[in-house]
């Protein structure tokens, strides 16, 4: 008997065997109606939403529409700014390449050219020494080497090297390098009276100073002691 009522117990509600059939019957078909109706009520208010005209204001939509005009437009300048960059770019690495290789084939072109006019310079020198080791006449030594020297600065003036005026030229520590001085009359204070050996310059660009020799009065070289 207990068996038999616990599996009672076990059946739902609605299949309770015990309960009269009307009032299953009634109760399922109470269940079934509110499934349909509540699947009625989904599929309308999903027709309703997909009916439902556009809440947005004429205005908004222009608005819309000029934005997405505009960041188009702006996409399209930064494409094409990215595009002359890169052509600038590589025009510039290409013109300065171009003048890499012309100041190269310059200074190919002067070194060259220097070199050539030091060849005469060579040629007078052995025929100094040739003239030498032959027993040549001391004035033959003399012009040989007369000609190498005026080689040699014939040479220096093709490079653009200017020599430097010292001697009987006001001191001037810019360009004159003193070695050392010697009494000289007060009107010749200051005033180079040797020159040791020629300065150069190339242009604004002193290569070296000439090395020379000052003149000093007897009473300024008096105070320099005191």
């Amino acid at each position: 008997m207990a068996e038999s009522d616990a599996a009672d117990k076990e059946w739902p509600e609605e299949l309770n065997p015990e309960e009269p059939e009307q009032e299953t019957e009634r109760r399922i078909r109470v269940r079934d109606r509110r499934r349909v109706s509540l699947e009625g009520d989904a599929g309308g208010e999903g027709r309703e939403g997909g009916d439902a005209p556009s809440l947005k204001p004429t205005y908004v939509e222009e608005l819309e529409a000029r934005t997405r005009a505009a960041e188009q437009k702006a996409a399209d300048v930064q494409a094409r700014f990215e595009q002359v960059r890169a052509e600038l770019k590589r025009e510039t690495d290409e013109l300065r390449q171009r003048l890499a290789r012309t100041a190269d084939e310059r200074v190919a072109r002067e070194k060259a050219a220097f070199i050539a006019a030091l060849l005469p310079v060579i040629d007078n020198l052995r025929r100094a020494v040739e003239a030498a080791e032959s027993g040549g006449t001391k004035e033959a030594l003399l012009d040989g080497l007369h000609g190498t020297i005026s080689g040699f600065e014939s040479a220096v003036a093709q490079a653009g090297a200017e020599p430097i005026e010292a001697e009987g030229q006001p001191f001037d520590p810019e360009i004159h390098e003193a070695v050392d001085t010697v009494e000289v009359e007060p009107e010749r204070e200051g005033t180079v009276t040797a020159q040791y050996s020629r300065g150069y310059r190339l242009g604004g660009q002193l290569l070296r100073p000439a090395r020379v020799q000052v003149g000093r009065s007897r009473g300024a070289a008096h105070g320099a002691g005191e």
